[in-house]
C-alpha cells in the first residue's frame, strides 16, 4: 500500500473528499516527522512503534579508493514491528 491507496482507503471507509482525506494522512505523517526529528519515539499499539537512533563518528573506508575516512555522527529512524503485527502477518 502507498501514500494514495491509503488515501483511498480513507476517503470510502469515512466519506471523506478527496482533499480531506489527504489533509488527514498528511497531518499524521508530518506529526510523526516532527516528533521524529524532536527524538521521540512514536507508538502505534498494536502495530509498531518509530525511534531514532544515535551513532557516534567512526572511521571509515573509501570503498573504491581504500582511503581512511571520518565519518560524521548521525541520527538515524528505525522501525519495530509490534506483537500483533506480528502475528497477523504469520497467521
Amino acid at each position: 500500500m502507498n501514500k494514495l491507496k491509503l488515501i483511498d482507503a480513507l476517503k470510502m471507509e469515512h466519506r471523506l473528499s478527496r482533499k480531506e482525506a489527504a489533509a488527514v494522512v498528511d497531518l499524521f505523517f508530518e506529526s510523526m516527522s516532527e516528533a521524529l526529528a524532536r527524538g521521540d519515539r512514536v507508538e502505534i499499539r498494536g502495530l509498531c512503534s518509530f525511534y531514532v537512533k544515535e551513532y557516534d563518528s567512526y572511521k571509515g573506508r573509501n570503498p573504491k579508493t581504500g582511503e581512511s575516512v571520518q565519518v560524521a555522527s548521525k541520527k538515524l529512524p528505525f522501525f519495530k514491528c509490534g506483537k500483533e503485527l506480528k502475528k497477523r502477518v504469520d497467521y
